[in-house]
Formats: C-alpha cells, structure tokens, sequence
C-alpha cells in the first residue's frame, strides 16, 4: 500500500475533496473485503495489524485498494468493522458487494471531532429529506500522511433512505 511519489515514499496518496464533498451516488454491488478491528471507547487499537494481514492478502493475488477506499463502520465502542474497495474477490477474506444510495460529504480536522461530525453529517442528510440507515467513515490518510500533507480529510458515507 505504500507508493513512491517525487522519489519519496508515502503510503496515502494526496486526497481530493471536491470529488466526494455533498455528493449523491449509488452503489450496485460494489465490491469490499471485510475484516474487525477492536477499539477502546472507539479509538483503534490493532488497526495497523489488521491493515498489514490485509495488505497481504491483497499482495498476493496482485490486487490494490481501489481509489485506496477504506471504510470503517464503527458498531460499539469496542469494534470497527473495516470494508476495503477491491475490484475483484479476494481469497481467503470475506468478500461482500454494498448495494444502495449513498450521500458523502468531507470533513476536516482531528479525530477528537468524530462526534460532531456524525451529528451534522445526520442533520445534513435530514436537511435532504432523508434517513442515515448506516454510517462509513473514510480516513483518508493514515496520521502520518495527514501531517504531511497539513490536511485529515475524513469523508462520511452514509446509506441513506
């Protein structure tokens, strides 16, 4: 997952905004690899394992993450459930297709601000005469590559109604 860029490595590659912000799209069958990650009180803690075993995985059978998407469902304070955007199946994972309409809008800032993020991300979907039935979040870049760049930008996916 790592790439060279002006003879420099990096891991995320620069992210664009304006092609996610305020956008409505729909999915049919799109393609994901599946996996968990635990969290304490909804902060990661074996997110780069996880990551590392799916890397691998993807290695061995030549395939990348597309667009370098990886979506995180947060489902308790003590689980993340991880979806990797791949364009084929992936032996030896849990292969799933995401089906439906979906609203995205970008947020900016440090993780601290989740919390507020989600609630305007619900009211911003409401504004649309819509429902949340489910939630991704998409961190962009690893915090490494957000300090690098001066920017986090954390796209929130929401499967709407």
């Amino acid at each position: 997952m790592t790439k060279e860029v002006n003879n420099q490595m990096e891991c995320c590659p620069p992210f664009n905004p304006v092609l996610w912000e305020d956008k409505s799209f729909t999915w049919e069958n799109k393609m994901f690899i599946k996996d968990k990650v635990c969290t304490f009180l909804n902060m990661p803690v074996n997110f780069g394992k996880v990551m590392i075993r799916l890397d691998k995985k993807l290695r061995s059978e030549g395939i990348e993450i597309k667009d370098y998407m990886c979506l995180s469902e947060h489902t308790s304070a003590w689980n993340m459930n991880l979806y990797l955007a791949v364009e084929k199946e992936v032996a030896e994972a849990e292969n799933l297709k995401l089906s439906g309409n979906f609203i995205s809008k970008v947020y900016e800032g440090p993780f601290k601000d989740t919390g507020k993020w989600c609630k305007d991300f619900d009211a911003y979907v409401k504004s649309k005469n819509m429902n949340v039935m489910k939630m991704y979040m998409w961190y962009t870049t690893c915090p490494k590559c957000a300090k690098k760049y001066g920017k986090n930008y954390v796209v929130i996916i929401g499967l709407v109604s």
